[in-house]
């Protein structure tokens, strides 16, 4: 089963954190919210994923199934 990150765009603050900590799959837009790409999360990138939805201060961040 694949796994993708969400943003919820109403807790999020724009800290960055998020992109800081897996810059494989987030990067800014041009006020400092995370654009994430919508694919799934290979196996390899989810300790990273999982390290950035934990640090999100926010609680913005998540890891779903698809």
């Amino acid at each position: 089963m694949s796994e993708v990150l969400r943003i919820n765009p109403l807790r999020c603050d724009a800290q960055g954190l998020c992109a800081e900590l897996f810059p494989e799959w987030i990067t800014y837009d041009d006020w400092g919210y995370p654009i994430i790409r919508p694919d799934a999360i290979p196996e390899h990138l989810r300790d990273h994923a999982c390290r950035a939805v934990n640090s999100c201060p926010r609680v913005a961040l998540a890891l779903v199934k698809r």
